[in-house]
């Protein structure tokens, strides 16, 4: 399947590695509070936690990593914690995009940044320029998304370049969304113990294999990693065919 397209139109290549994985990164704070520290330290250490996710994505031949870093809702907590998350944004990404090139990473942000300060939007936009050309890894951070926000906005484009009702309305839609540079996910990761996807990827995620774990993001290493992948490795992904029917495939590939 051709990047930015649909699954519910076209049947995707399967392979045992996932091509693009997505994380809802989560439990942070609860880390930080199992050790009796703010809730900062944990969004810290999730940071440490990103750098090693993104090394063992390239490692394993994953070609996409979309990390749900901050929604539309997060908003809604506590202003210092916000202003922390805001402050911490940017020294990351001063301190990694330099890096994020040199190993060959396009960086690439998805969200409504119209809330973001013009010192964030900067950082981001520069980043994007310097790495677009990369292809080691396409690593995407959604800060401010949702996915109805998502949808939203690319009916509204969509209505705007095509001054009427496109005759496949889906196909045309899927190039308005904001990864349509990107396959859909093959594997969604949720860290901490919830089991919901939180208005992430809400298109996307349609045909994706969902893995839910209660470990919390600090402590989400390699052997996660695997364990998630593994879990993938056994899904029989079939798309709305019945079992026989991919076995059939199956052979006809071998």
């Amino acid at each position: 399947m051709p990047r930015g397209s649909s699954s519910t139109q076209d049947i995707p290549e399967i392979g045992s590695t996932p091509r693009h994985i997505a994380i809802i990164m989560d439990g942070n704070g609860r880390w930080a509070k199992n050790r009796f520290m703010p809730r900062i330290a944990g969004h810290r250490q999730g940071v440490e936690t990103v750098r090693g996710t993104i090394k063992a994505c390239i490692e394993r031949g994953i070609e996409y990593l979309t990390l749900f870093a901050f929604s539309s809702e997060n908003w809604r907590r506590p202003a210092d914690e916000v202003s922390f998350l805001m402050q911490l944004f940017i020294g990351a990404l001063e301190q990694e995009i330099a890096k994020l090139h040199e190993n060959g990473i396009c960086f690439k942000v998805i969200g409504d940044l119209s809330k973001f300060e013009p010192k964030i939007v900067e950082f981001i936009r520069n980043g994007e320029i310097l790495t677009a050309k990369n292809t080691r890894l396409i690593f995407t951070i959604a800060a401010n998304y949702g996915g109805r926000w998502d949808i939203m906005q690319a009916v509204r484009k969509m209505m705007i370049n095509s001054h009427e009702l496109p005759v496949n309305f889906e196909a045309n839609l899927t190039e308005y969304l904001s990864m349509s540079y990107a396959p859909e996910p093959d594997l969604f990761i949720r860290t901490g113990g919830e089991c919901r996807i939180s208005n992430f990827l809400l298109w996307q995620l349609a045909y994706t294999e969902l893995y839910f774990t209660n470990t919390l993001w600090p402590d989400f290493d390699t052997n996660e990693l695997d364990l998630a992948i593994q879990s993938y490795q056994q899904r029989e992904r079939r798309f709305g065919r019945t079992s026989e029917q991919l076995e059939i495939s199956l052979s006809a590939k071998r």
